[in-house]
């Protein structure tokens, strides 16, 4: 009894939660497509304290699959240690509508309590801190499904005609068919995949397929086991009519090979999938040996990389053996790029997803920027266009926004404005070494583990000695991205211009303080300058002997931002009061900055058309928040004296 009150104690209600599609731009990430129509509909199945008292350390699947059902039956061994504090409750994961058949704890038959969709399995006598366990788990039945892409699915291709049931178990829906601990920090130091099937049948899974047995009845059991850490939800299987085409990598640094194996339809289509495929295929062992070169040796060298076909639109980076619909550039260079990032370092929360597919994305870039660059500039400015097609959102998760599936695989914040904070990171520190060291070191110092977004600043800052604080505050937890405005005049061999930043998202982030490029042009010749944005209105004075004819802000696309007006002519760049106001048009808020605050008061005016004064606020501030929610639609001026100097600007009320 003493068991049972104290697992009633740590019982964590189970709520369905709906996720709400979240406002995206018409670039939708393939990889976010595939993975936030996985289901809308997910239990929340949080780690509770019971499951914190054991380490996982192996996991072995030994089920019985088909390519034409997703019923399932076998079992599954937990290896694990007691850790923490003293366990005399086991507790793992199971999809309530999968039928227990037995269960064994160090090889002893055990009662237990399902309470939704995890199982409780009192132990006796009580296990000690350090004690091995072994649980084993019988089990059988039909999975929910809950439509296409649950954590296991069977369906169709439409295009080749080949019946596949395949699994994708990201974020949240291992549990749908197999046993297991959802802990993304707690990661099973080996697996073992083991898949009964009929003789027509190939199985794609996870590590280096040790053997395929022969098992009566027409049936082959495929044996694949890696040896090495793997988090709960990249553990896969694939089951088809399948092919084996595989490949060789070289990368540098290593006199091994990496095995590339790929499970392709075996079909009569012509061309076959092998035949229309094949250079995309092949381009896998060019990817391997960048990424190696960039990120660190590949870490899974001694097993393989692969893929298994199953019809998804996009892939899922399941460790060792990545599962897509089809072959291309982008999405084969993607879903490789997460076996660093991702399964070789794997986000610790899914708030912190960007360790995940922000880098997986800008890896795309990467792979452009050397393989292809004639395609990298148009990748750049798609991405951009992409984050500011709505002004708001962060790179980071709330968590309470991680029950959202939609909100985590969100293809403009998680993937593109993911992967573009990443090249202006890049673009701060000055120093591709620095920069590419610091990947290097992110993936040593984390290998085969867990990290978070924190983490990687923590890198970044002691590898390039530069604090990034103000960068993660306003790109990776902030919120929107600065519009310039500029004035510019040249003087003899001085060019003059203020900078104007307005921010799209003012009451989250009013400021980006970040450097910045610009290109000064010349008929002699363009001139490229770097200055450090430090307010919303700063003014820069650049010596030159060129007669220049025109600025372009950003011109290598570094930065995610937009261009307001580019302006010749000194606009009172030495008055006290010369101010910006953003945004403008204004819907309801509108924030007043002013360049040269000193300890005069300003009078802040807000006047009609007519030159009617509509409001009147004194302040010392130098930013000001203007309450405009009481104005009709129309023109209106802002015009802010110090006693002396007066300026005006023109705004339009929404």
């Amino acid at each position: 009894m003493k068991s049972i009150s104290t697992l009633l104690l740590f019982v964590i209600s189970f709520t369905s939660i709906f996720g709400q599609k979240t406002e995206n731009s018409s670039r939708e990430h393939f990889c976010s497509k595939g993975k936030k129509n996985q289901t809308m509909e997910f239990k929340d199945i949080k780690k509770t304290l019971l499951m914190n008292k054991y380490d996982v350390k192996f996991y072995k699947l030994d089920i019985n699959l088909e390519r034409t059902s997703v019923a399932i039956s076998g079992n599954v061994t937990i290896g694990a240690v007691v850790q923490g504090t003293p366990l005399d409750t086991f507790v793992f994961d199971l999809d309530d509508v999968l039928l227990i058949d037995s269960i064994k704890i160090n090889n002893s038959l055990k009662t237990y309590t399902r309470l939704a969709n995890q199982v409780y399995v009192p132990v006796l006598p009580t296990l000690t801190v350090g004690t091995a366990i072994t649980a084993q788990i019988y089990y059988h039945g039909t999975p929910s499904s809950g439509g296409f892409f649950a954590g296991i699915t069977h369906t169709t291709s439409g295009y080749w005609g080949n019946e596949v049931v395949f699994t994708l178990s990201e974020p949240y829906n291992a549990y749908q068919w197999w046993p297991c601990k959802q802990d993304l920090t707690d990661k099973a130091d080996s697996a073992y995949i083991f898949v009964t099937t009929s003789n027509l049948n190939k199985v794609g899974s996870n590590g280096l397929l040790a053997a395929s047995v022969p098992v009566a009845g027409s049936k082959i059991r495929y044996e694949w086991k890696t040896r090495y850490p793997i988090d709960y939800y990249l553990i896969s299987v694939s089951v088809a009519k399948y092919i084996d085409y595989t490949t060789y990598a070289h990368p540098a640094g290593t006199t091994d090979s990496v095995r590339i194996q790929n499970y392709l339809y075996d079909n009569t289509h012509v061309p076959s999938v092998l035949g229309q495929y094949q250079t995309s295929i092949d381009q896998t062992a060019d990817f391997i040996e960048l990424y190696s070169d960039l990120f660190g040796m590949y870490p899974f060298k001694n097993e393989k990389y692969g893929h298994s076909m199953a019809p998804l639109g996009g892939g899922m980076e399941h460790q060792t053996m990545t599962t897509l619909g089809s072959f291309s550039f982008d999405l084969v260079c993607h879903e490789l790029a997460h076996q660093w990032w991702g399964d070789h370092v794997t986000c610790g929360t899914w708030s912190d997803i960007w360790l995940n597919e922000g880098f997986a994305t800008y890896s795309e870039y990467l792979a452009k920027q050397n393989l292809d660059p004639g395609t990298a500039q148009q990748w750049l400015t798609d991405v951009h266009t992409s984050v500011m097609s709505a002004v708001d959102g962060s790179v980071y998760i709330p968590a309470a926004q991680t029950n959202d599936v939609n909100r985590i695989f969100d293809s403009r914040l998680s993937y593109d404005k993911g992967g573009a904070i990443i090249h202006q990171m890049r673009f701060e520190t000055q120093n591709d070494a620095l920069f590419f060291q610091t990947l290097k070191n992110f993936q040593t110092q984390y290998a085969y583990s867990t990290a978070l977004g924190l983490d990687f600043k923590s890198v970044l800052e002691t590898t390039t000695g530069i604090n990034f604080t103000d960068n993660f505050n306003q790109w990776y937890f902030g919120e929107g991205y600065p519009t310039y405005n500029i004035v510019w005049n040249q003087v003899a061999d001085t060019v003059t211009f203020t900078a104007t930043q307005t921010a799209s998202m003012p009451s989250v982030t009013p400021l980006f303080k970040m450097l910045m490029e610009y290109k000064l042009n010349s008929a002699s010749g363009d001139t490229l300058v770097k200055v450090y944005q430090t307010a919303n209105v700063n003014t820069f004075k650049i010596h030159t002997h060129k007669i220049i004819t025109g600025m372009v802000v950003d011109p290598n696309d570094w930065v995610i931002n937009k261009v307001g007006t580019i302006t010749v002519g000194i606009e009172n760049v030495e008055n006290p009061v010369y101010f910006c106001t953003a945004p403008n048009p204004v819907e309801d808020f509108i924030y007043v900055y002013l360049e040269n605050n000193n300890s005069t008061i300003k009078e802040i005016r807000v006047l009609d058309i007519t030159g009617r004064e509509l409001l009147n606020q004194s302040t010392l501030e130098k930013n000001t928040k203007l309450d405009l929610s009481n104005l009709k639609s129309g023109f209106y001026m802002i015009s802010i004296t110090d006693g002396k100097n007066i300026y005006s600007k023109r705004i339009v009320k929404l």
